[in-house]
């Protein structure tokens, strides 16, 4: 994949005057030197450490029995959640104190997984870069997931350190910060929180991005309101993907009376989310991006066995998150042709399937082309050239739905502005 020529120019971020992602480094900076600024109501700690051993660090503006979470980087492939954790300390520290309240940050929850994508953070924010980039683990390796308790895997350290800070503050509310790489902005709870989809509502059109009125990622959930989701109870959830919210640590602050909102924000924007129309000849369509999908994803299922074992033991996270998003796209291609091809759908609904349908392998190639990168030979040559063609091919069919760059301000405010909203209905008036 390039940087240059007409394919990659609509999704390129302008270069001046939207700002840009922080890094986890630059994010714990900005962290520190707000509690030398306001050392009264600010402090920071390291609250425990990463498999690979990496702070995760935590920032608390003032304390009080009533607490606010806030978890950024929750997926390393959304960096707005860390730029949005700092704003979010900024904007506390401007009001004065809540008698009561305590407002807490934990800056990035996967700081190893954010390791491997922080290389597009330091050139032109485009969407070919992103995805050079690109790395978003397995669902068992991302934190927020918990194994059954009656399974073979054990939480991870980021889990333990994160269900351990639920455990000590208790929030009242606990909010994921998470970015969507193309589609529209959406909210999913753990219950019903009366007046947020309204406030979210304005909030989206505040910053001219759609609201995502039939998300794939709440399929079968409950929808109290447009762009707004609640997470069904356990075993109600039919769509093929293997997480199970009760298993997760948004369902965890449950346990101490505590809501999760997890809040969603594109980078790249596609208006037709936000479509609630029926949509016309959803067989065809949805049948056209099954045979894209199933497709493509054979097609790069024939290239794994090309990557050398040095490769899988140096970026064992890209092959173990390769070989899971391989395995998942049958069951997907299989649950669109069984279930929603025979079904009325929106028009929001067939746009997320056409989404998929080019995203996934787009992830999937990038990734390969990782671990193809240092490998020589003309069945190498081959590999590569074939995975960037349907990494082009995948950034194409995106851009002919209208993908449409949200500046980094844009992403940033809007989900500030969503956790404050929730805030505002849970915690007590002051």
């Amino acid at each position: 994949m390039t940087d240059t020529g007409r394919r990659t120019r609509r999704t390129e971020a302008p270069r001046h005057g939207t700002g840009t992602y922080p890094t986890v480094a630059h994010a714990i900076a900005a962290a520190r030197r707000l509690a030398r600024r306001h050392p009264g109501r600010c402090r920071v700690r390291e609250v425990g450490r990463s498999r690979a051993g990496r702070p995760l660090v935590l920032l608390s503006v003032d304390e009080g029995e009533h607490t606010v979470l806030a978890v950024g980087g929750p997926h390393p492939n959304e960096p707005v959640g860390l730029a949005a954790a700092v704003r979010l300390a900024e904007r506390v520290l401007e009001l004065p104190p809540r008698a009561g309240v305590g407002w807490h940050v934990l800056l990035c929850l996967d700081p190893d997984g954010a390791a491997l994508n922080e290389g597009w953070l330091h050139g032109p924010l485009t969407a070919a870069r992103h995805y050079e980039h690109f790395f978003r683990p397995a669902f068992h390796e991302q934190p927020e997931l918990l194994p059954h308790p009656d399974g073979p895997l054990t939480p991870m350290p980021e889990s333990r350190v994160l269900t351990g800070l639920i455990d000590e503050l208790r929030p009242v509310l606990q909010c994921s910060l998470h970015g969507v790489d193309f589609g529209g902005a959406f909210a999913q709870l753990t219950r019903p929180l009366p007046g947020l989809a309204d406030r979210f509502a304005r909030s989206v059109a505040r910053g001219g991005i759609p609201l995502d009125v039939d998300s794939y990622d709440a399929v079968g959930w409950n929808s109290p309101a447009p762009g707004t989701y609640v997470m069904p109870a356990p075993g109600r959830r039919r769509q093929p993907l293997p997480d199970r919210p009760e298993l997760s640590t948004w369902s965890y602050a449950g346990r101490y009376g505590g809501t999760t909102a997890v809040l969603e924000v594109p980078m790249w924007a596609i208006d037709a989310v936000g479509d609630a129309r029926p949509a016309p000849d959803v067989r065809a369509a949805v049948g056209a991006c099954a045979d894209r999908l199933g497709g493509r994803v054979a097609e790069l299922a024939a290239l794994l066995p090309l990557v050398p074992p040095h490769a899988g033991v140096a970026y064992g996270p890209l092959l173990r998150a390769v070989e899971f998003n391989l395995a998942v796209c049958r069951p997907v291609v299989e649950d669109w042709l069984a279930d929603w091809s025979s079904a009325p759908l929106t028009v929001s609904r067939v746009t997320a399937a056409r989404i998929a349908a080019e995203r996934v392998p787009l992830r999937i190639a990038s990734m390969l082309l990782r671990l193809l990168a240092d490998c020589g030979g003309p069945a190498a040559d081959a590999a590569r050239a074939r995975a960037r063609g349907i990494a082009a091919a995948s950034l194409e069919g995106l851009h002919r739905l209208g993908a449409r760059w949200v500046p980094v301000e844009t992403q940033v405010a809007h989900q500030t502005r969503a956790v404050f909203a929730a805030a505002d209905l849970l915690l007590p008036p002051g």
